[in-house]
């Protein structure tokens, strides 16, 4: 009887040339098909909800898959964990991917086109010394930021606007940048972390590591918070700030409908 499933995935992108797959590379897609497959003993694709670039991690990702496959699905996520994670007499090894839960969906389900919003998590290490252990999961800043000034100019980015000054070209075409952010909180940590917390019903390509290096640059005194409302209004990349590395970058949520959790 074909099943269909769900997975959340955690990942360390740092290793991958991103989410999707692509020939001749190591991808996180792939990583996951080939395990998923061995399992399945049969041929699995993977409908993932976000396009990671390479570099960037995931806390909560989301692919869902079908087939007509005998393992129980109760049983997929030790399972594949433990190849992932270089099972006995594995050659499928990899330390970086983790599924974290695996659920049976209705048949009509998809992880991509019924997903309802997601959260991004941007991490900034805000000091001097750099920690060279942290260099592929953080932004690492020398100067001072101003958390205010952040916090008053990301206030500007929260409803529903055009928000083609923060997309990079390169993505797939889009019908609309008109997107809707929910929420953009900004924290700092007794370590000289700043957590920027992002929320909405989809990105555009690049949008949150643009924000995120605008956001640095208010910080930072290069521009100010009253300048954010002309920036979005302009629609121009030109006008926003500059791309945030991808190690800061965490996709930590997605949210769906009633049937497998609310938005």
């Amino acid at each position: 009887m074909e099943k269909n499933v769900l997975l959340t995935i955690g990942y360390d992108g740092t290793g991958f040339s991103g989410w999707q797959r692509q020939p001749g590379r190591r991808t996180v897609q792939g990583e996951l098909e080939a395990v998923l497959s061995h399992l399945c003993r049969q041929e699995i694709q993977l409908n993932g909800t976000s396009r990671t670039d390479a570099g960037v991690h995931a806390l909560g990702q989301r692919a869902s898959f079908s087939g007509n496959f005998g393992i129980p699905v109760k049983r997929i996520k030790k399972a594949a964990n433990n190849l992932l994670c270089g099972g006995q007499n594995s050659r499928l090894r990899c330390a970086d991917i983790v599924i974290t839960e695996v659920k049976e969906v209705p048949m009509e389900f998809h992880a991509r086109f019924d997903a309802k919003g997601k959260t991004y998590r941007y991490v900034i290490l805000n000091r001097q010394e750099p920690d060279i252990f942290r260099r592929n999961y953080c932004y690492q800043v020398e100067r001072k930021l101003d958390k205010e000034a952040m916090r008053k100019a990301a206030a500007e980015i929260i409803g529903t606007h055009d928000f083609a000054c923060f997309q990079s070209a390169g993505g797939n075409p889009r019908q609309t940048t008109v997107r809707t952010v929910t929420r953009l909180d900004i924290t700092e940590s007794a370590d000289d972390e700043i957590v920027m917390e992002i929320t909405g019903d989809g990105f555009l390509y690049n949008m949150v590591r643009i924000i995120a290096g605008t956001l640095v640059e208010v910080g930072s005194g290069m521009r100010s918070a009253t300048e954010m409302p002309e920036i979005i209004q302009s629609a121009d990349r030109r006008r926003a700030g500059h791309t945030a590395p991808p190690g800061g970058l965490y996709l930590k949520e997605v949210y769906y409908g009633d049937s497998v959790g609310k938005f």
